[in-house]
């Protein structure tokens, strides 16, 4: 699995996600360093997607 490369583009990505998937908030996406697994399961538990699944939409974004 590709290591996500958020830093720069977070709040353009934050902004895609939030788009797609409504029901998400600022806190559930809120991402601090260290924190990946974390998000990635936040977003895994919204959308109902596996890790990998998430992981690549995140990078297709």
């Amino acid at each position: 699995m590709s290591d996500l490369k958020l830093k720069g583009t977070w709040n353009e990505l934050k902004g895609k996600v939030k788009q797609a998937y409504g029901d998400l908030t600022d806190d559930d996406l809120v991402r601090e360093e260290g924190k990946d697994d974390e998000m990635l399961g936040k977003l895994q538990q919204k959308t109902g997607k596996s890790r990998d699944e998430v992981v690549d939409w995140l990078n297709s974004l």
